[in-house]
């Protein structure tokens, strides 16, 4: 099943998600099998990031908890607040995120 982690920064972040950055990805490449989409939300001019969103495959929430909270992200405070949802595919097009 689906789910949706929203993520929000704490303010003044930037240094401290550029300190984590590679244990982030490296996270990230070792779940690969759960992780549909990943990737920084931003500001509309794309300057700053602002957030995280994550769209995982796990089998419970608390499956989706636990990816979350091992996160080095996580780990490192960057977040203020997060969401997560069970989101039922209703459509599936992933050929036209191929060029965002």
């Amino acid at each position: 099943m689906l789910w949706i982690i929203s993520c929000v920064d704490n303010p003044n972040t930037a240094a401290t998600r550029a300190e984590v950055m590679q244990a982030h990805r490296s996270y990230m490449q070792a779940h690969k099998d759960k992780v549909v989409l990943a990737g920084p939300t931003q500001t509309d001019d794309g300057a700053q990031s602002i957030g995280s969103l994550f769209v995982i495959n796990v089998n419970s929430r608390a499956e989706a908890k636990a990816f979350f909270d091992d996160d080095p992200f996580t780990k490192a405070g960057i977040f203020a607040s997060s969401s997560m949802v069970r989101l039922l595919k209703g459509q599936w097009n992933p050929q036209v995120g191929e060029s965002a």
